[in-house]
Formats: structure tokens, sequence, C-alpha cells
């Protein structure tokens, strides 16, 4: 107890006095509290009335020199403290999860999109890398922050501890080792050398945007699932009763992802709160703050908490379909096989002069269009490498095009950057929380 630092560094506090304070820790009357605030406006001094009601003896004692955010400010850095360790765990829980998805699934070819137009392949584990790449960001910006949170300390009205140096007769070092004692006491390695009354509001700025990173990742990720669940090549997961529309029967909605969705963008937007309230606390503080923290700091924590659950449980219900995977790739890798063919021809003795390029280019433009027109104009399947096969042209490599459609030779270094990414970057993180780690949340009612 605080106290007890009180009477370390030479104050007049007795022993009944500290023994009475702790006798009736859970003897303070909160409805009486309550009561006591609708009289004085001042949640602070109604506790301490009330708390001072059940240690008549100790009454003198339990607000000596201090100031109600020496109280208020602390504690919320203990309850900001305590909820990253609670959320950063969570986080880990979701990238081990989903690292585990991208290592199974590190080659199985996909299309990849740019502009959501068709692109080059990738793979499934690959682009889960993209969103598992940016939980690695959060969880290093989450961490430093909580890292580098300290405690306000024992400052006093306007943070420079003028009341405490009177209690202390002048005595600065002992009103610095009081700091420092009560700073170690509530699990913090140091605290803000310089505060007005309150800590920075800044750092509730800094808080707030940190989890609302958070909610930007992670709506990435869910909308990335939604794309993808509409051209069928993931679902997230979808019980045997559950019902996806009142009308269309047939529906299997993302609405987990939909979800995560919806309070991302609710925790991306809580961050004007407190960018806002550290902008207009004047001079060395304004009550302007208050109301304001009470609801954004929780609500942003609380979000985010929402969030990862939710995303816990969808990654580990994620279904692959990988049949839809490869239609959707048949669909345009003829066209991106036709470099390729170029290359064979050259490869199989054709004249390797600017010439024989310009005409081999020709001919594979040409059927590339008709088999686009094909396509496009009557809603055939692309029959492009059905064209080359019947031009005699390419007749010298047609045994060769079962080789240059393997959608495995268009994913590049995939599988390897996603081993390499998973044990360099990812593994690290999840190991700072291994005994933390919860990763079931199919039970939850989600």
């Amino acid at each position: 107890m605080t106290f007890i630092r009180f009477q370390e560094l030479g104050l007049d506090i007795t022993n009944k006095q500290l023994e009475e304070l702790r006798n009736n820790i859970n003897n303070v009357d909160f409805a009486a509290a309550a009561e006591e605030e609708k009289l004085t406006r001042h949640d602070i001094m109604a506790h301490v009335h009330t708390y001072a009601a059940c240690c008549p003896t100790a009454g003198p004692i339990i607000h000596l020199g201090a100031t109600s955010c020496d109280i208020g400010d602390n504690a919320d850095l203990i309850v900001l403290r305590d909820a990253f360790d609670i959320l950063l765990p969570k986080l880990a829980g979701c990238m081990k999860t989903l690292g585990e998805f991208a290592d199974k699934h590190k080659e199985l070819a996909t299309l990849g999109f740019t502009h959501f137009q068709p692109a080059q392949l990738t793979t499934v584990g690959k682009r889960a890398c993209l969103w598992l790449q940016d939980l690695v960001l959060c969880e290093k910006n989450l961490s430093r922050v909580r890292t580098e949170l300290k405690f306000r300390g024992i400052k006093g009205t306007t943070g420079t501890q003028a009341s405490f140096l009177q209690l202390f007769n002048g005595d600065y070092e002992k009103v610095r080792e009081l700091d420092n004692r009560v700073t170690k006491l509530a699990g913090f390695s140091s605290s803000y050398s310089v505060t007005g009354q309150t800590y920075p509001r800044i750092v509730d700025a800094e808080i707030v945007a940190s989890l609302s990173i958070l909610g930007a990742a992670v709506h990435k990720m869910c909308t990335d699932l939604r794309l993808l669940a509409g051209m069928n090549e993931i679902g997230e997961p979808f019980e045997p009763t559950q019902i996806g529309s009142s009308a269309m029967a047939y529906k299997q909605n993302p609405m987990r992802s939909e979800r995560v969705c919806s309070i991302a963008r609710y925790l991306m937007n809580l961050v004007n709160n407190p960018i806002s309230t550290a902008s207009v606390q004047w001079l060395e503080r304004t009550l302007d703050d208050s109301a304001n923290r009470r609801l954004c700091l929780s609500e942003a924590f609380l979000a985010a908490d929402s969030v990862l659950l939710t995303v816990q449980n969808i990654l580990e219900g994620l279904s692959v379909f990988p049949k839809v995977i490869s239609r959707n790739i048949e669909k345009v890798l003829p066209f991106m096989a036709t470099e390729n063919v170029i290359i064979a021809m050259v490869r199989a003795g054709g004249d390797r002069q600017l010439d024989f390029c310009k005409v081999c280019h020709e001919k594979i433009r040409v059927l590339s269009l008709e088999a686009a027109s094909t396509v496009r104009l009557e809603g055939k399947d692309n029959d492009l490498m059905n064209r080359i096969i019947h031009d005699p042209y390419f007749e010298p490599i047609i045994n060769e095009l079962p080789d240059i459609l393997n959608p495995l030779t268009f994913i590049g270094c995939a599988p390897d950057q996603v081993t390499h990414f998973l044990k360099e970057e990812v593994q690290p993180v999840i190991n700072k929380y291994i005994f933390k780690i919860k990763t079931t949340a199919t039970k939850l009612d989600i």
C-alpha cells in the first residue's frame, strides 16, 4: 500500500492506521459511495469519504497530499497496461492459427489480383502471409506502446509535487523516493518525469492509434476473405443450422468477416477522440478529457478484443476449395503462359533473330485476341491452348504444353518465402506469448 511507503520514509503514520485500512478494504459501501457522489459531484472524494467512514482512525491519511489524478490517472495506467497484457496473447493466437494455415497451403497455387483484375499466380499460403505480415507489424507496434507505458506517479495538483515536498519538510530526495517506490509497487519500471495534473494525453492517442492500426489490419484481411468467399475459393465457418438469408435459402454469407469489418471500422475511427482531447488540454489540465476518455479508451480495447476473438473463430474454421481455385486459374492461365510459349519455341530451335520473335509474338497475339473474344462475346471457356495446338507453327512444342501450363511453374519463390517468413518473423513473436495463447474460439457464440 502507498501509505506504507509514506511511513517508511518517515511520515507520522501509525501501524494502527495501516491495520485499520487493511481490515476495511472489503468493507467499503459502494452504494453509499454512489449516493455521496451525487452530493459531492466528485468520484474520488466520494470514495475517500466512504472509505474514511470505515476507518475513523486512518481517515485523515487516506488522501494525504494527493490530488484526484494521483489516484485516477495511475489507476487508468494500470488498467491500460493490463488490457494490453490481455490483448496481445489473443493477437499472437490469431497469428499462430493463421501461420499454420499459411504453411499448410503454401504450395497451393491461386490466381493473384492487382486492381482486382487477374494478375500472376501466387499461393493461398503466400496470400495469407500478407495478412500475417500486417499482424506482425501490429504486434510490434502494440508491444512497443505497452512496453513504453509509464506510471504517472505521485505528482500532485499541477505536477510539481509541492504538497509532498511540504510533507517531507523540503526533502526532495524523499519525494523522489516516494514516487519511485509507489511506481514499483504498481508494477511499473518508471514514471513520467514531468507531468501536469495528468499524465500526457498524447499517451492515450498513441494507445488508441495502435489499436486503430490493428483494426485496419483485420479489416483488410476480412475484406479479402469476403471477396474470396464471393468467388467460392475460401469459406469462413458456416454452421449446419445457420441461415444466410431470410429469403434466399441457399446463401452462405461471410457474416463473421462482415462483423469484423464493421467493428474494425468503428475502432479505426476512435483515434480521432484522443487526438482531439490531447490537443485541447489547456495549460496544466482541463476536465473535458474525462468523459471522452472513459468512453473511448474502454471501447477501443473492447472493440479490439471483439475483432480478435472473431478473427480467431474465423481462422480456426476456414475452408479452402482447391477445385474452384483451379477452375479460376484455368480461365486465365493460357494468357499468362504465352510468354513461356514464345521462350519454348526459341529453345526448340526456332530462329533466335528478332524477325522470328516478332512472327511468334504476332501469332500469339492474334490467337489470344480470338480466344478472348470467344470468352467475352460467346461466354465460352478460354480455348487459347487449343488454338495453339491446332496451329502447325507451334508443332515443335506441342509435347511441352502440359509442363508449360503447370500452375506451379508460375508461383515463383512463394513456398520458400512462406517457410522463411514463418520461421524468421512469425515464430519468434508467437514464442513470446506461447504459454498465454488460447486458440479455441470455435465454441464461442459468434
